[in-house]
């Protein structure tokens, strides 16, 4: 999928590059479990809690209350949206500021926010050199996703059939499309919530829709073991070599030739692995673009509703 870099620069890494935590444009060996919510283990705020654009409090306590927000709350509800955009804008705008910053930052938290923060950093900067501001804002829809509960099945079910973790397939669905926001066909023509080209989907999509969310991942879990990983491929049953679950950085390099990409990608995908929160949270990021004159927000429903500027 040579061509699959060009494709992100214009459609992901353009959402990425301002999706991720840091102007990038934004889910185990054994079958993962529908695992229940449990708490951050760094320090829980008091019950009285501050307004997270409120300055006059450090950055790191707003931090850990938007954190254990995240890890406590119910997907999808008005604080939780609100306290993921916070990390997700954090991490963005950390990692274009000076490491002195971000690093009191992190020495500030406790382990287990810094461990997600420093990781939603690192990936932030891998992905924000991907692409330029844009001086147009992009012809996409914007949708609301499916939940994590109904997503979570579709990775583990490729899991089970592939072999590709499926914190890796949740990771690969992130950085592309924010998990399903984002529906939109770039200019090398990458299409659906895993930005396929369609004549790669032919290979390994089975004859499914190249924008349903089961089969599209799927199909990634099959393209990512197909460097290698034993699993029902296709075209019939493969041997081990260099790929997933065995190689991913050379199955993610498969995906997209970035090194980049597979560093964030990576990055993303642990700390899924290290935490069931991580899945949450990042199930919750927005779709932030970066254009010329500012970031935006692309809410969604968009373009029918408008972009939200994003301070920077």
């Amino acid at each position: 999928m040579r061509t699959r870099l060009a494709a992100l620069a214009t459609v992901t890494a353009l959402a990425l590059v301002a999706g991720c935590g840091g102007e990038p444009s934004s889910d185990p060996a054994g079958s993962p479990s529908a695992s229940p919510r449990v708490p951050s283990s760094s320090p829980v705020p008091s019950p009285t809690t501050v307004p997270l654009d409120d300055a006059s409090v450090p950055l790191s306590d707003r931090l850990t209350q938007a954190m254990a927000t995240v890890a406590a709350g119910e997907p999808g509800a008005e604080d939780v949206r609100e306290a993921a955009l916070f990390e997700q804008t954090t991490a963005r705008d950390l990692a274009r500021g000076s490491k002195a910053k971000a690093d009191e930052v992190l020495g500030a938290l406790g382990r287990a926010d810094r461990a997600q923060l420093q990781s939603d950093i690192a990936a932030a900067r891998e992905l924000m050199v991907m692409t330029d501001p844009q001086p147009e804002l992009p012809d996409w829809k914007i949708l609301t996703p499916p939940t994590p509960d109904e997503l979570r099945p579709l990775y583990r079910k490729a899991q089970q059939q592939t072999g590709t973790p499926w914190e890796y397939l949740a990771a690969v669905h992130l950085v592309e499309t924010r998990m399903g926001r984002i529906r939109g066909t770039s200019t090398a023509g990458a299409q659906g919530p895993m930005q396929f080209l369609p004549s790669t989907f032919a290979q390994y999509g089975a004859g499914g829709d190249i924008n349903d969310p089961a089969d599209a991942i799927m199909a990634a879990g099959r393209m990512l073991a197909n460097n290698g990983a034993p699993g029902d491929m296709a075209a019939g049953r493969m041997l081990a070599n260099n790929g997933a679950p065995g190689d991913m950085a050379g199955a993610l390099w498969s995906y997209n030739h970035s090194d980049r990409y597979v560093a964030a990608v990576s990055a993303y995908a642990e700390q899924m692995k290290r935490s069931p929160a991580a899945y949450h949270l990042y199930w919750h990021w927005q779709v932030l673009y970066r254009h010329q004159d500012r970031t935006m927000l692309l809410p969604e429903g968009y373009p029918q509703k408008k972009p939200v500027r994003i301070a920077d």
